[in-house]
């Protein structure tokens, strides 16, 4: 058994903030892009250090849109962890939509409101602790690989089902959930990647959810990475849940 290094995770509190080590690390990772290629996202240079994994979200932003658009009517939407904006942009591209996207990398917001310019697309700094959306109410909320930077999972999405109108969905994408048994080695991995690139700090943001923590939802996993046909295609690697506001 390889032996690993004993850590304690950092707490909140010993940390700097979040949106300085986030936007650290994403310049690290190559993930700052100019304007002219988030206009173009999720399309991307095949010579790109991430091109394989925005196919990945092209894939998965294109399933979205396209299961949105079959509910044939107007939907006020809600993004949280929108980053640059560029899915929130695509979901502004459905019809009769109305799209909210909050986040709060003020950096990359700011990017967003300059290359997405759009009647029916608006952008808010913060957290839902902010006074934005009181008394709203949004068919859709979306988490799109931002759901591990947010815990309890419990409480959040019981937040945010009363959030949601009368027969409203949560769509979590793009992110991993785990298993008892998984979690713990995932969570290893996430701390010995970040100290590598010298942001161990960054691991106490990071939270790494388990599958039965949705027991009590009334939810359905529409994409499973571990799936049969999953694998045979070598579909998502990310799980893709809805959560229904009813209770199960």
């Amino acid at each position: 058994m390889i032996q690993q290094e004993t850590y304690i995770l950092p707490t909140a509190e010993t940390v700097p903030d979040f949106e300085s080590l986030y936007l650290a690390v994403r310049g690290l990772e190559q993930r700052i892009y100019t304007d002219e290629q988030l206009r173009q996202l999720p399309e991307i240079a095949p010579s790109h250090v991430h091109y394989k994994e925005w196919q990945i979200r092209k894939r998965s932003a294109e399933r979205l849109v396209s299961y949105l658009a079959k509910k044939k009517k107007s939907l006020a939407i809600l993004e949280i962890g929108c980053g640059n904006g560029w899915l929130a942009a695509k979901l502004a591209g459905l019809k009769d939509a109305r799209v909210f996207a909050l986040d709060v990398n003020a950096v990359e917001l700011e990017q967003a409101k300059r290359v997405f310019k759009k009647s029916n697309l608006q952008f808010f700094e913060g957290d839902f602790s902010n006074q934005y959306f009181v008394g709203l109410k949004f068919d859709v909320i979306v988490f799109a690989a931002s759901i591990q930077y947010f815990s309890p999972l419990k409480d959040i999405l019981t937040k945010m089902q009363g959030y949601l109108a009368d027969g409203g969905e949560i769509h979590i994408i793009d992110s991993n959930f785990y298993t008892e048994q998984t979690t713990e080695g995932a969570r290893q991995r996430t701390f010995d990647y970040y100290k590598k690139i010298s942001y161990p700090q960054l691991a106490a943001h990071y939270f790494h959810h388990r599958l039965d923590e949705l027991a009590g939802f009334n939810h359905r996993i529409l994409s499973n990475p571990n799936g049969i046909k999953n694998r045979l295609l070598k579909g998502s690697p990310f799980y893709w849940v809805r959560i229904n506001k009813d209770a199960a």
